[in-house]
């Protein structure tokens, strides 16, 4: 692993003020338990002002209790949280909350009132932002304005729970897996959204399982597991750190070979997964022969071969040997 991902023997260094950007979110040694369960255990975590910062795991990580954590919806057991610079129960709960923007893994809304109904009522809650017709317009959701919240998509419906969270024309915006169970089309609507919210300035902390998703839209990724932060850096320096030019999925019949497939030449490293192994490997040209010949000489039986550009998910199996959605 190079220099330039940071992994859990070695707490991720939160960076301060003036370390290039303003920090808009930031925890140092945050704790959260649930009885025996330790759900975020000794987080580390910085987001500079005006950035998407992506994290990234599996069902279980601890994302969302990290967020609900730096929302103020849910108490720490221990550690420092600083939200815009300033900290919950220190006296600005309320300014604070009329900063911020938040989008739950699951949003219900009231299925009789309509769409500008429902942005007009949460518009309500705070001092200042945006006109409930500009939200509207900004999250596509013009010829919607007078259908009522039961009769939309589930895309729309997304769409709707984002302009929620946009009616405040918050500093920072929460979301927590916001395009789950959402078709292409609706997931890049949602996409666009954010992407135009980063570009007007906001700050974006976006919790996902989705490498598609955190490549697309995080500036910076911290990719969680068991409560804790295991990797951080941009898409590509994640990336690059698997030192891959290609990876290559075998799937065999049987138990497979017994032999080390990360000896072979060609490959850099060799990950037994649930469906066989995943190797990483910087000369194809190498390392198809050498392993073609390595399954002849073991006997082992070829069900499947594939390759493919490294993503974000092979770097989590490659610190963890088992995939994103293995769990």
């Amino acid at each position: 692993m190079r220099s330039d991902v940071r992994r859990a023997s070695a707490s991720p260094t939160v960076p301060r003020v003036g370390d290039e950007l303003p920090l808009a979110v930031r925890c140092v040694s945050l704790f959260k338990r649930y009885g025996d369960v330790v759900a975020v255990n000794g987080l580390d975590l910085a987001v500079r002002a005006g950035e998407c910062f992506g994290l990234l795991g599996p069902n279980g990580a601890g994302k969302t209790t990290t967020v609900e954590v730096l929302e103020g919806l849910t108490p720490p057991d221990s550690g420092t949280i600083e939200v815009l610079g300033l900290r919950w129960g220190a006296g600005h709960d309320h300014a604070l909350r009329g900063r911020l923007g938040v989008q739950l893994q699951e949003t219900q809304l009231p299925e009789k009132l309509t769409v500008a109904e429902t942005l007009r009522l949460f518009r309500s809650f705070y001092a200042a932002g945006h006109e409930v017709d500009e939200v509207v317009a900004m999250v596509g959701l013009g010829e919607k304005r007078s259908a009522r919240v039961g009769k939309l998509s589930g895309g729309q419906r997304q769409r709707l729970a984002l302009a929620c969270a946009l009616v405040s024309d918050p500093d920072v915006l929460f979301l927590d897996e916001p395009t789950t169970g959402l078709d292409p089309q609706a997931r890049l609507a949602v996409w666009e959204l954010v992407e135009g919210f980063r570009r007007r300035g906001g700050t974006t902390l976006l919790t996902t399982h989705s490498m598609e998703e955190a490549a697309r839209l995080a500036d910076r990724v911290a990719i969680m597991d068991h409560g804790r932060i295991i990797a951080l850096g941009t898409p590509a320096q994640l990336i690059a750190s698997l030192g891959a030019e290609q990876i290559v999925e075998v799937s065999l019949a049987g138990d497979g070979a017994a032999a080390p497939l990360g000896a072979l030449p060609g490959v850099r490293s060799a990950e037994r997964t649930r469906d066989g192994w995943l190797l990483a490997v910087t000369s194809v040209a190498e390392a198809l022969p050498a392993l073609l010949a390595e399954l002849d000489r073991t006997r082992a039986r070829l069900a499947s071969l594939r390759t493919h550009e490294p993503t974000l998910e092979d770097v989590f199996v490659a610190l963890t040997g088992r995939g994103l959605r293995d769990e």
